[in-house]
Order: structure tokens, then C-alpha cells, then sequence
């Protein structure tokens, strides 16, 4: 009868101590999910003042459709690459895209239930926009992560 008070115990210690670790985990994937946009955001404002500084032959077609991802220093160990429309569902959760044709920026929560979506698209996708002055990144819809604004 004690062990069976105890097992029990036990295990409610681990379900609660489960439930806890997977929010810490969201609310960590969240900070590394507005650190990246920041990080890529922040390179796109400094691609533009050094071609400012030293002007280039460059369109802003040609812009758009490079990956925001080449202007870092080193891309995010989870980049997953460029990747086009559909292909783009089938990258691994918890990875970063580059979409040419949209052009944009998505990136797959580790765990669909994190993200909310008003389309119900498990991706959040951030579109390239302000040439000729410089480029933003723009979230597509208004996405929320465990009830908190993904921008």
C-alpha cells in the first residue's frame, strides 16, 4: 500500500514537472524564433547603409530574391535552406526556409500546437519588402505563439 502511495506521488511529480518543462521549452523556442528575425532583420538595415555608403549596380528585384540568410555572419544551424511553395511544408520542425518566389522567410515550430495561425498554416511566414529603401521583414498574418504576438 505505501509503495503504491508513493508510485503514485512519483508520477504526478512527473506529469506536473512534463508539463512545466514543455512550456519553459516553448517560451525558449520563442526567444530564439524573435532573436533570428531580430538578427535578420537588423542585417537587412545594415545591407542597406553600406550599399548606401557604397553604392552598387544592384535592382531591388535582385535583392528580394536573395535570402536574408546570406547577409549573416553564419547561418543558423537550423536553416534549412531555400525552398519554394509546397516544398517549404515538408521541412523539419524547428527549421528556417528562404522562399524566392514569395520572397520570404518561414520558419516550423518544433511543435505545431505552439503556433497559432489564422490561415491554420503550421509555418510562420514573414514577407521582404521595401525596396528601394531598405528591406523588412513583415509578418503575412498575425501570429501568436502560447498567447503572446509573433512579429
Amino acid at each position: 500500500m505505501e509503495w503504491g502511495i508513493a508510485a503514485l506521488l512519483v508520477a504526478i511529480v512527473v506529469v506536473v514537472f512534463m508539463k512545466y518543462m514543455r512550456e519553459v521549452q516553448a517560451q525558449g523556442e520563442y526567444a530564439a524564433v524573435r532573436t533570428t528575425l531580430g538578427a535578420l532583420r537588423t542585417a537587412l538595415v545594415i545591407d542597406h547603409l553600406l550599399r548606401h555608403v557604397a553604392p552598387v549596380a544592384d535592382s531591388g528585384v535582385a535583392k528580394l530574391s536573395r535570402s536574408p540568410f546570406d547577409l549573416l555572419a553564419r547561418h543558423p544551424a537550423n536553416y534549412a535552406g531555400v525552398f519554394s511553395g509546397g516544398k517549404a511544408q515538408g521541412v523539419p520542425a524547428g527549421s528556417w526556409v528562404f522562399d524566392p518566389v514569395c520572397p520570404c522567410v518561414g520558419y516550423r515550430p518544433l511543435d505545431d500546437g505552439w503556433l497559432d495561425s489564422p490561415s491554420g498554416d503550421v509555418m510562420a511566414w514573414y514577407q521582404l519588402s521595401g525596396a528601394p529603401g531598405p528591406l523588412q521583414l513583415t509578418a503575412r498574418e498575425r501570429y501568436r505563439w502560447q498567447d503572446q504576438v509573433l512579429d
